[in-house]
C-alpha cells in the first residue's frame, strides 16, 4: 500500500516567499510614506500652538522680544516646547524662533526635521500667517504646507 506524504514542495514555498516578498517591497515605503506625512501633521499643529503662545507673549510683554530661551530673540524659544513631539518620545522636529525684528513686530516660527524626519525638509510659519517648507513633495501648493 502507497502512503501519501502530506506537507509543501519546494516550488510551493518559494512561490509563497516571492509573493510575500513583492507585497512587502509595496506595503513598506506606503506605510513609512504615511508615517512622515503624520509626523509632519503633528509638527504643522505644534508650529501653529506655538504661534498662538507668540501672541499671548505679545499681549503680555507689548512685543515678541525676549520669547526665546535666556530673553533672547531668536533661538530655542522660552515660552513653549523646543521639541516635536511636545508630549515626549522620539524628536523628529526642533522648534525655534527662527527671527523677530528688532521692533518685536514680527516673527518666524521654525520646525527643523532631524533623524529619519529630515527627508521631509523644515516648516517655518511666520506672524503674519505665511507657511513655508523647504521639501515640495512635503508641500501642498508649490511651497506653502
Amino acid at each position: 500500500m502507497k502512503t501519501k506524504t502530506r506537507g509543501f514542495t519546494l516550488i510551493e514555498l518559494m512561490v509563497t516567499v516571492a509573493i510575500i516578498g513583492i507585497l512587502a517591497a509595496i506595503a513598506v515605503p506606503n506605510y513609512r510614506a504615511y508615517v512622515i506625512k503624520g509626523k509632519r501633521a503633528e509638527a504643522e499643529g505644534a508650529l501653529v500652538t506655538f504661534a498662538n503662545a507668540m501672541e499671548q507673549w505679545r499681549l503680555q510683554n507689548s512685543s515678541y522680544l525676549g520669547a526665546a530661551a535666556g530673553g533672547a530673540n531668536t533661538g530655542a524659544p522660552a515660552i513653549f516646547s523646543t521639541v516635536v513631539p511636545i508630549s515626549g518620545g522620539t524628536i523628529t522636529y526642533n522648534l525655534t524662533i527662527s527671527a523677530v525684528n528688532p521692533g518685536g513686530t514680527t516673527y518666524t516660527l521654525t520646525a527643523t526635521a532631524v533623524g529619519e524626519q529630515a527627508v521631509d525638509g523644515n516648516l517655518s510659519l511666520t506672524s503674519t500667517g505665511t507657511k513655508t517648507c523647504t521639501v515640495a513633495s512635503a508641500c501642498l501648493n508649490g511651497n506653502s504646507w
